[in-house]
């Protein structure tokens, strides 16, 4: 029996939901599929599918396999993907969608470079801040500024970026500096359209404590450069990521506030859709940013955020 194939018919089945139509994927007969399954279950020793006229169910068995059996199909296409694309001339338009500010800040003056390098990759590269569809949408590669990371696509990580209070020196002399994360409530806050948490911040002190504060926001915003345009005016207290104002922080332009608490970091991440027949254009990207933003990010070198 060759198990490979069998596992990949295996978790065809599971994945399309019957033997029929994973018959029609994997362009065999529905008796072939069938005949894989059954010399696996014999081999192994165990049922892993339940049949009935109705539909397909796993056996406890037969769930730790699919899991495992998948990850090892997803190591095979990576390694078949990496043997024969080595030897490819990347070339070609590659999609890129990434947050704006990050886009602008820290990957516009990496493109010139990579360019340089691989002259006959063409970027198309769309900067906005919600959450896109890479397949729907026809994108190569995603660059993604997350919380809570990537559960349905391939993610490189590149970078982590803090996330801090913070504030003009003209509006805490005006208002005020909070002492602890309740005094948040007293003061006019800024928000972020699409945290994850709305209007409530979650905050970590030094120790791995936690607190969270209902904070009252007398602006919202979709765009980082406007909630960080409008924080320096002095208007209100935001969360700022490091990557966008670690050098107003450095420069005193925004100052700390509770400089003992902050909220949960994020990651940089570089998503593309599966390790199956990854491009040689977007495996050089990746490799690529990975290289551009390997040891300490720039917006985290020592003297660039005050407390």
């Amino acid at each position: 029996m060759d198990r490979l194939r069998a596992f990949e018919v295996f978790v065809t089945v599971v994945a399309k939901g019957s033997f029929t139509r994973a018959a029609h994927a994997l362009d065999t007969s529905p008796a072939n599929v069938t005949r894989y399954v059954n010399e696996l279950e014999s081999h192994l020793g165990t049922r892993l599918l339940n049949r009935s006229s109705r539909k397909l169910s796993l056996t406890q068995g037969g769930e730790a396999l699919y899991e495992r059996g998948r990850s090892i199909l997803d190591e095979v296409a990576e390694a078949e993907a990496l043997a024969s694309s080595a030897s490819l001339q990347p070339r070609g338009r590659l999609r890129i969608n990434a947050p704006v500010s990050f886009g602008i800040l820290h990957l516009a003056p990496l493109w010139p470079r990579f360019m340089g390098r691989y002259p006959d990759v063409e970027l198309d590269v769309a900067l906005n801040d919600r959450v896109v569809d890479i397949i729907d949408e026809g994108y190569d590669l995603a660059i993604r500024v997350s919380r809570a990371g990537a559960t349905t696509h391939v993610a490189r990580k590149l970078a982590t970026s803090r996330n801090l209070v913070c504030a003009s020196p003209a509006y805490l002399r005006r208002h005020g500096r909070p002492k602890v994360p309740a005094d948040l409530g007293d003061h006019a806050c800024l928000g972020y359209s699409y945290s994850a948490t709305a209007d409530e911040w979650h905050l970590v002190d030094d120790t791995g404590a936690a607190a969270s504060v209902k904070v009252r926001c007398v602006m919202h915003t979709n765009n980082g450069d406007t909630l960080r345009a409008a924080t320096l005016a002095g208007t209100g207290i935001s969360w700022q990521p490091t990557f966008l104002v670690a050098e107003d922080l450095r420069l005193g332009r925004l100052v700390r506030v509770l400089p003992h608490h902050h909220l949960p970091d994020i990651d940089v991440l570089a998503l593309y859709p599966s390790r199956r027949h990854v491009s040689a254009k977007v495996r050089v990207m990746v490799d690529f940013l990975v290289e551009a933003f390997t040891g300490i990010p720039p917006w985290e070198r020592p003297g660039s955020v005050n407390g």
